[in-house]
């Protein structure tokens, strides 16, 4: 048997499990998620928020454990109160939207990491959720993500404009009539779901990352809004199935080796940006 089958049978071999199969599944789409949603974080200098929020979150999953409720549904009632109480705090301007991320999120995460270290936790691993574990992804995370990603597609689409004005100019948009702060509250529901769909796979410590990485990328490579979009979902989804793969093979955590995969990204297009990026833009004239 040559090399090259031996290679392709060691590739194909964990397809053979049900737990990689979902693994595969969900990390895919959780890439393409991220890169999609993790635009508009980007464009609106907010990278900071996704990894405040996403450890934000972790305080929910504590206290859902404690009380033995659903994981998802603690969790994301914990993310979504955060990421409005950050809203409500930026809207009325005391403070720097970079602070207020900083005091409600890592407040919250440091009251998560305060209850498993006093009364411990039914959920799953805490170890899983800050960086990941494919051994961890059911069925239920494979609809999750599936859910999510169609409401989030569904939200841009329909949204398309009023997102697009408000992410470059808020006081234009609100002033145009568009209802910002809607349009904020909704993002920021979105961004909560995308952090608690993909945490099992990414984990929580990771996902900023995730949100960010695609995103700035595919920014570095065109100055088009949607094919920056377009860009930044392929490379969040390539990142996740190469991750995913690399996770499995080197038995390591998912969350780390997609994060490590997408940094490759950053760094071929960091040193071939910016010729890149006039290739694409001479050729876009050309049409």
């Amino acid at each position: 048997m040559s090399g090259g089958a031996v290679l392709a049978i060691d590739f194909l071999k964990p397809f053979e499990f049900e737990f990689f199969r979902n693994g595969i599944i969900v990390a895919t789409l959780a890439g393409a998620l991220c890169g999609v949603v993790g635009s508009y974080v980007v464009l609106r200098n907010m990278s900071y928020i996704g990894h405040g929020l996403s450890h934000a979150i972790f305080g929910g999953y504590a206290v859902a454990g404690l009380l033995g409720i659903n994981l998802f549904l603690g969790a994301g009632a914990w993310g979504l109160l955060a990421a409005l109480t950050i809203g409500a705090i930026v809207r009325s301007r005391p403070i720097g939207s970079d602070a207020a991320i900083g005091v409600v999120t890592t407040a919250a995460f440091a009251f998560g990491l305060v209850i498993v270290q006093i009364y411990g936790s039914n959920g799953p691993n805490a170890d899983a959720l800050l960086f990941g574990n494919v051994l961890g992804v059911t069925l239920a995370d494979v609809w999750l993500i599936i859910g999510v990603s169609i409401c989030a597609l569904a939200f841009i689409f329909l949204g398309y404009r009023q997102l697009l004005f408000t992410t470059f100019d808020a006081e234009v948009a609100k002033a145009t009539g568009v209802n910002t702060g809607l349009i904020d509250g909704l993002l920021m529901v979105l961004l909560s779901a995308t952090v608690i769909s993909t945490m099992n796979v990414l984990g929580v410590t990771l996902i900023a990352a995730s949100l960010v990485v695609p995103a700035v990328v595919a920014r570095m490579l065109t100055d088009s809004f949607p094919r920056m979009l377009i860009l930044a979902g392929v490379i969040g989804a390539v990142s996740g199935f190469v991750g995913m793969n690399a996770s499995y093979h080197l038995d390591v955590a998912s969350g780390p080796t997609i994060v490590l995969t997408s940094a490759v990204f950053f760094i071929v297009a960091f040193a071939a940006g910016v010729p890149l990026r006039r290739r694409i833009g001479v050729a876009h004239g050309a049409h």
